[in-house]
């Protein structure tokens, strides 16, 4: 705050740390009661409010006036003083400051609340040892009551020492807290300390109005086991429609889940169970998930269904959906059921990030066939890796997913399809300004919707087969797609086709995009058996091959009775993708011994830009340039339409299909009708 020359002031500083030396981060905010004095000589003061940050240390400095600045009025007003944690809960108290002490301290301990910090703090010059009273200096600090409206852990039955089941008393104290908010309406917040709390071999049904929050991931942690009952899926927090009869007339409100680490290593099941989430409530209102780091679960770590006006901020999922094989329901990093709140669902998922899962990194699945998909739903600044699928839309209506980044996961980075429970796929979404690379299959794997589809200004490379899949699975929608829209992307460096049409299109439009050195799998056939052929957990090494770099990109490799897919090659060295997310080695068991023969299947012989092998009619396809800049130039074609495929009646002009390593384009399917003008490289004919 900054304040008139001549009066009096005091310089506070201050040091926080964790008990482990760690320094504390956050804010320490200043607000003066009045805010409004006066002066003989200054006339009317306004104060603001002051916040400082703690730098790197912990440490902070303010400068203020003195509560008892001579000719200041009112006399005895003071400070309202509130540190606000990122680690740890905040906690207010009031403070007076005299002027008698130029330089005073603010020390963490003198008002401690039991939460493990400490302060180490100067005053005069002089180091005040932590715990002290912060009186030394003169600096009254006044007590103010416990909130009622929070409840610590600790003093309600839970040990948090890592041995101690504390399900019983935390589900008690859940009731407890959870009939108050029946009583008044009020919301209430159970504070875990740091600790280890042990939750055995049942889980907790929550309750309305139940905020449960730690002092940061790795520093609160929930251990999940089942020991006891290896029948029980043993969730920290549920409430479900078959369970508890949840519903939207009898949901939860008012949650939040903040800042705490649920380990689920420690459950074993005879047979997967889709309960065996880290969290798993149904039918949610004004939730909040924030600042959580989930794995090891059975199933998916974060796995809640139809939250309406809910955030999802900064989760951290790993290595979720273990005891599945990727291909029941759940297993996900983040997974969420859709629909039941209706035709909208109002949700964001953002900056989180979900790695080795096993089936979705982040997905929305309708969770019903009949139900209307809901609008409503945003997916931004989120990183999914290693995941089966990264992120997926699985039934939404106008699914916005925006500033994501999509890698290395093993089918696709991102999914629209029938896979989902209700066999419905996503419409009407929106994919921009991500990148999708490097994904062992396809980098956006799109099919059974209806239409429409926007993707645009994204980063779509490296990935193990084709750029852009267009394609339907048995089961679900099997009809033409309509108004699929690719709009200023950057194709490139993937394994096969920049974009590929397999699945009927209507009205689709390509404009603007730029697509190139694409076809990287351009290596022949390999059929080896030699002595110094060595294998490691993810790799294979022949000392005398010589291959194109990524030469072999995404096929498969055939040692004996093991097939895995390669996912880069050096001249000498192939990398290999993990067996499935989560895992380290490539291979079911060791991996093969040295000399061992291998084998590898030729690449095709046609690898284009864009290639048509379905009916695509009344197509826009304008504006794009379709060329290969490498040496040797590995994308054949910049245009392809197969026998099968068929370029109907559609608008193609204004693209350059220049620069290709064979030719402009191939048509084993003459297009028919339509308008074809200005494409560089054909000469204006089709």
């Amino acid at each position: 705050m900054s304040l008139p020359e001549g009066l009096q002031t005091v310089v506070v500083t201050g040091q926080y740390l964790h008990p482990d030396g760690r320094p504390c981060r956050g804010s320490v905010l200043v607000e003066p009661e009045p805010a409004q004095l006066s002066s003989a000589e200054q006339g009317l003061i306004v104060l603001g409010r002051a916040e400082a940050r703690l730098d790197e240390s912990g440490r902070f400095s303010l400068e203020l006036l003195a509560t008892d600045a001579k000719g200041v009025t009112p006399a005895g007003w003071t400070y309202r003083v509130t540190e606000r944690w990122s680690d740890a809960p905040s906690r207010t108290y009031s403070m007076e400051l005299p002027a008698t002490e130029r330089t005073v301290s603010l020390a963490a301990a003198s008002h401690g609340n039991g939460d493990g910090r400490r302060g180490e703090v100067t005053a005069s010059g002089r180091t005040q040892p932590s715990g002290g009273d912060g009186r030394g200096s003169g600096v009254q600090v006044l007590p103010r009551p416990a909130d009622p409206l929070i409840y610590n852990a600790r003093e309600h039955g839970l040990a948090g020492d890592g041995i101690t089941n504390d399900q019983p008393a935390l589900a008690a104290l859940v009731d407890a807290v959870g009939d108050a908010y029946e009583a008044d309406g009020q919301g209430r917040i159970i504070y875990c300390p740091p600790g280890r709390y042990s939750i055995r071999d049942e889980g907790t049904r929550w309750r309305s109005g139940v905020s449960l929050v730690g002092a940061g991931p790795g520093v609160t942690r929930f251990l999940l086991a089942n020991p006891g009952n290896h029948a029980d899926p043993t969730p920290l927090a549920f409430f479900t429609a078959v369970q508890h009869g949840a519903s939207r007339d009898n949901h939860l409100a008012d949650c939040t889940f903040a800042r705490f680490e649920i380990d689920g290593s420690g459950v074993a099941l005879s047979k997967y169970n889709v309960l065996a989430k880290g969290l798993g409530m149904q039918y949610m209102l004004r939730a909040r998930f924030r600042d959580l780091y989930i794995h090891d679960t059975g199933a998916s770590g974060l796995g809640c269904d139809h939250l309406q006006d809910t955030m999802i901020e900064s989760v951290v999922a790993e290595r979720c959906g273990r005891l599945g094989s990727g291909v029941e329901m759940g297993g996900a990093g983040i997974g969420i059921g859709i629909g039941g709140w209706g035709a909208v669902e109002r949700l964001t998922i953002a900056d989180c990030t979900a790695v080795d899962n096993g089936a979705n990194g982040i997905f929305v699945e309708m969770q019903q066939h009949l139900w209307p998909p809901p609008l409503g739903i945003r997916i931004i600044g989120c990183h999914a890796e290693g995941n089966r699928f990264g992120i997926s839309d699985w039934g939404a209506e106008g699914l916005i997913v925006s500033a994501c980044t999509m890698i290395r996961n093993h089918e696709a980075g991102y999914d629209v399809s029938a896979l989902g429970t209700s066999t419905i796929a996503g419409r009407g979404g929106i994919v921009t300004n991500c990148v999708i690379d490097r994904n062992v299959r396809d980098g956006l794997g799109i099919g059974n919707t209806p239409g429409p589809y926007t993707f645009t200004a994204n980063r779509i490379s490296g990935n193990g087969r084709y750029g852009y899949w267009q394609h339907n699975i048995g089961g679900g929608n099997g009809e033409p797609a309509g108004d699929i829209a690719l709009n200023g992307n950057e194709i490139w460096a993937n394994a096969l086709d920049g974009i590929r049409v397999d699945a009927a299109l209507t009205d689709g439009a390509l404009v603007d995009n730029r697509i190139r050195n694409n076809g990287r799998r351009c290596e022949p056939g390999v059929c080896r058996e030699a002595e110094n052929v060595s294998y490691g957990p993810a790799s294979l090494c022949d000392p005398s091959a010589d291959w194109l770099p990524d030469g072999h990109l995404g096929k498969w490799l055939a040692v004996g009775t093991e097939r895995v897919i390669v996912i880069g090659n050096t001249a000498t060295e192939l990398r290999l993708a993990p067996r499935s997310p989560g895992q380290t080695t490539a291979w079911t068991a060791d991996p093969p011994p040295q000399g061992a023969p291998y084998r590898l299947a030729h690449s095709p012989a046609t690898r284009a830009g864009v290639t048509l092998a379905e009916v695509a009619e009344r197509m826009t396809v304008r504006g794009n340039r379709v060329w290969d800049s490498q040496h040797p130039k590995t994308q054949t074609h910049g245009f392809w339409i197969t026998e099968r495929g068929r370029c109907g009646y559609g608008w193609i002009e204004d693209n350059n299909f220049e620069g290709n390593a064979v030719e402009a384009a191939r048509f084993d399917n003459s297009p028919v009708g339509g308008c074809w003008s200005h494409n560089h490289g054909l000469d204006d004919r089709p």
